[in-house]
């Protein structure tokens, strides 16, 4: 996993309004000390060390072994697993609670559905489930360019396995036998340069310079707005 896309992971982890928006994952969870989740594509395991402070044991999992590998160097007595999340390494009804942030949009349908019911088999009666992630095709962008910020935004989209899994996951839980199915919708706001390498990454496949100048002159004068609205969905294992 390349250091500049970890450090862009960090920074966006460190911001208040993660901060907050893992803090609600971790509350919908409703977990008691000594309870064991597994959190599905933890990444560099900020989640587990979280959520492990605050007396849960918890187990990382995630697909990628360089990603735990970066995990094991800065969380070392943290339990980190390479395995895929349609087969996990848990007996039945082994956890009280399971954690996906940013997963589903990255398993090709039907594989989001076949990874909640691995959700289902793995999770204890009266588990619960959690998923977050962001609908690849609502990403907000004020532009002098709408129709082909509109494009922009689409084609990002089409690169993604599932674009459109945060918005099925009442759905898929529901197909999956959950019952109590909640959903949230809570929106990042960005004003600021901090958010123009997120906006280049959208222009250059299209050679879009003069969309991308427009963004950078906003940024400059203080008139940038891009809005994000990220899906919580939470329920609880029959």
């Amino acid at each position: 996993m390349p250091t500049d896309l970890i450090a862009a992971l960090d920074a966006a982890d460190a911001t208040p309004a993660a901060t907050r928006l893992r803090a609600r994952t971790y509350h919908l969870l409703r977990t008691a000390p000594g309870a064991h989740v597994a959190d599905i594509g933890c990444g560099t395991g900020r989640a587990v060390a979280e959520l492990n402070a605050r007396g849960v044991r918890t187990t990382g999992i995630d697909l990628d072994h360089q990603m735990i590998e970066a995990a094991r160097t800065r969380h070392p007595d943290a339990d980190l697993r390479v395995a895929d999340a349609r087969a996990l390494p848990f007996r039945d009804a082994e956890l009280t609670g399971y954690r996906a942030d940013k997963v589903l949009h990255n398993l090709p349908a039907p594989a989001d559905a076949h990874a909640l019911a691995e959700a289902r088999r793995v999770l204890t009666p009266g588990g619960r489930v959690v998923l977050c992630g962001q609908d690849w095709d609502t990403l907000v962008i004020d532009s002098a360019f709408p129709d082909l910020t509109r494009t922009l935004v689409h084609a990002r989209a089409d690169q993604i396995p599932s674009p459109r899994a945060a918005r099925q996951y009442r759905g898929l839980l529901l197909d999956a036998g959950f019952q109590d199915v909640a959903v949230e919708v809570h929106t990042a706001v960005f004003t600021d340069a901090a958010v123009l390498p997120l906006l280049t990454r959208l222009a250059e496949p299209r050679l879009a310079d003069d969309w991308l100048a427009d963004q950078q002159e906003r940024a400059r004068t203080n008139r940038l707005f891009v809005a994000l609205p990220l899906f919580l969905a939470s329920a609880t294992n029959p």
